[in-house]
């Protein structure tokens, strides 16, 4: 017994290996790294915390981290409103109501490289399908500019994320959705509840524990968004859409900065830990268990 108990261990030496060498090492020399001058063409330098007391000097850093709440928030909003509203339309049972799921599923396994083409052609100032439609119906004298121009690109960046993301959150609420005893329905509408008094009276306060784990996905997922930015705007216009995920790449892989970086992301960490644990002490005012 021993002998297969020990032979055990062999399957797991490959997880954790990969778990110290791709995981808790770089954890490790990342924190290090925050408090050096590291080009990587030198070695480090130990500053201490010069990095982020320039960083908290710097009117770029305050800039970049405003844009960075400005997207979450809005984000953050549009996900699980809008995911909730969906699941609600398709928990119905009616003839083909799956392939609409999975219609609404779809941008969520799509390749982030798909996604770039396609509204890159969609948003193309010239060729694109929105202004072309927008020209027809409202006859506009000018094309706007959705990714190029400073006053639209963090918006319209937005409403990108959220048609990617929005069909996860909408499947998550979907499944909460179903694990609501149907009979509470039955009784509010006996009652004399319409359907909007039934769905705020007892679907919602029911589904209070799977609209706080949406959140806080969501809210974690807001704060790391890189992949759609990098194809569409690579945050442009002049950083109109640089949020502080994508400000940390441009540190590391475009001006070579990693130890700066390195206190970036950690500055990322500490903020998504805040607020993290900022609703986890509110929740209960308002998540219903029972």
């Amino acid at each position: 017994m021993r002998f297969y108990n020990n032979y055990a261990y062999l399957f797991l030496i490959p997880t954790v290996l990969g778990l110290l060498f791709f995981r808790l090492i770089p954890i490790a020399i990342s924190i290090f790294a925050g408090f050096t001058n590291w080009d990587i063409y030198s070695p480090p330098q130990w500053t201490g915390l010069s990095n982020y007391v320039h960083m908290f000097r710097s009117e770029e850093f305050w800039s970049v981290l405003k844009r960075t709440f400005e997207f979450s928030f809005f984000f953050t909003a549009g996900v699980c409103v809008l995911g909730l509203f969906f699941a609600v339309m398709l928990n119905q049972r009616l003839r083909g109501i799956h392939f609409f799921r999975g219609l609404f599923f779809m941008p969520v396994i799509t390749s982030v490289v798909a996604v770039g083409i396609l509204w890159d052609w969609i948003l193309s100032p010239q060729f694109g399908v929105l202004n072309s439609l927008l020209n027809r119906i409202f006859h506009l004298t000018s094309s706007p500019s959705w990714l190029g121009d400073q006053k639209y690109a963090l918006g319209t960046l937005i409403v990108v994320y959220i048609w990617k993301s929005v069909g996860y959150q909408m499947i998550i609420y979907l499944a909460g959705l179903q694990h609501i005893p149907g009979e509470l329905r039955e009784a509010a509408r006996i009652d004399g509840a319409n359907e909007a008094r039934s769905f705020f009276s007892v679907t919602l306060p029911l589904l209070t524990p799977t609209l706080f784990f949406v959140l806080i996905i969501t809210i974690i997922q807001s704060f790391h968004t890189f992949d759609i930015t990098y194809s569409l705007t690579r945050g442009g216009p002049y950083q109109t859409t640089t949020t502080l995920s994508y400000y940390i790449y441009q540190n590391a892989f475009v001006h070579y900065r990693m130890g700066y970086a390195s206190g970036l992301a950690y500055i990322l960490f500490f903020f998504t830990l805040i607020i993290t644990w900022l609703n986890f002490v509110v929740k209960k005012k308002w998540v219903n268990y029972q």
